[in-house]
């Protein structure tokens, strides 16, 4: 499995027009969890309407509590502010960070935009201390360009 291997595949799901988004970004989820040993868990937030909160939408990986996340809590909420990726190596040492699992080492999140508004995001977990590189970052923004397209 390589990164640009995986691009076609992104783009063949984003493209299947007989599913619905939520079935589509459902199997993003699943490609990404099967395909990149530390992906954990691999799911997307957008945003609730006109509320300042995010809501969970398909994810593959264990349950969650974290349906509705308020703008500014955790990892996910400060993206949604930021509209900046965030990288953390470790969430153990992020005092903002909502815990989802014992499991989860590192996390990191990329925002979603279409027509420069912040929508959502994809948010992975990682149970691997520090597995995130520069490498993982570029092609989570090129997943989210696709998502963008559909949404």
């Amino acid at each position: 499995m390589t990164f640009i291997s995986l691009k076609p595949q992104v783009e063949s799901l984003i493209s299947s027009t007989e599913k619905t988004v939520d079935e589509r970004l459902k199997n993003i989820c699943e490609l990404l969890e099967s395909e990149i040993p530390h992906y954990n868990w691999v799911g997307f937030y957008f945003k609730n309407g006109d509320k300042n909160e995010l809501k969970l939408g398909p994810y593959v990986g264990e349950p969650t509590d974290h349906i509705i996340i308020p703008f500014g809590k955790g990892i996910c909420g400060q993206v949604a502010v930021s509209n900046q990726n965030f990288v953390v190596p470790d969430v153990a040492a992020q005092d903002n960070y909502i815990a989802c699992s014992i499991t989860v080492k590192a996390e990191i999140v990329i925002p979603i935009f279409v027509n420069g508004e912040n929508m959502g995001q994809i948010d992975i977990d990682s149970n691997t201390p520090d597995p995130f590189t520069e490498e993982d970052e570029r092609f989570l923004e090129f997943v989210c360009a696709k998502v963008s397209e559909i949404l």
